[in-house]
């Protein structure tokens, strides 16, 4: 097993991160139910990077809708194991009429021409709390990127 690379400056893995989300297609989205059932699906997704948000699609009765409509916990996380972006926000429901000809336009753009189109699709707008990032065990002590909805750095 060869040695980890060093660790990067907080400055760096913030780059990494926000290329992550500007070039990513997909996440692994984490909700759970009121009753604590979990739930953890792929979802692709738009870096709206002037707000700082993310925004999902998926449809209006998937567990990963309903769930985040009482209270909006949101978990989101990109990378594989040996670069992991975790996020840990909230999120709430936006129809699709509502979003912007422009948003909607830039989310097809960066998913292939997909458009949720209709009612039985919703939007998912997550507000960042938390960010995280590491590849290995010497990045653990830095890892916090953004706390409180302010990035560190």
């Amino acid at each position: 097993m060869s040695e980890p690379d060093l660790p990067r400056s907080r400055e760096q893995r913030k780059q990494d991160v926000l290329e992550h989300l500007r070039q990513s297609e997909d996440a692994w989205v984490a909700t759970a139910s009121p009753d604590g059932d979990p739930t953890l699906v792929p979802l692709s997704f738009l870096w709206e990077e002037v707000a700082g948000t993310l925004l999902m699609a998926t449809r209006r009765t998937n567990p990963t809708a309903v769930n985040v409509t009482p209270g909006g916990a949101i978990r989101v996380t990109l990378g594989h194991t040996r670069d992991v972006v975790l996020i840990e926000g909230e999120a709430r429901t936006v129809e699709v009429m509502d979003l912007p000809p422009a948003t909607r336009d830039a989310f097809a753009a960066k998913l292939r021409g997909w458009r949720p189109q209709g009612p039985r699709y919703v939007f998912l707008r997550v507000v960042p709390h938390t960010m995280r990032a590491w590849r290995e065990e010497n990045e653990l002590a830095d890892r916090d990127l953004m706390l409180a909805g302010t990035w560190l750095t």
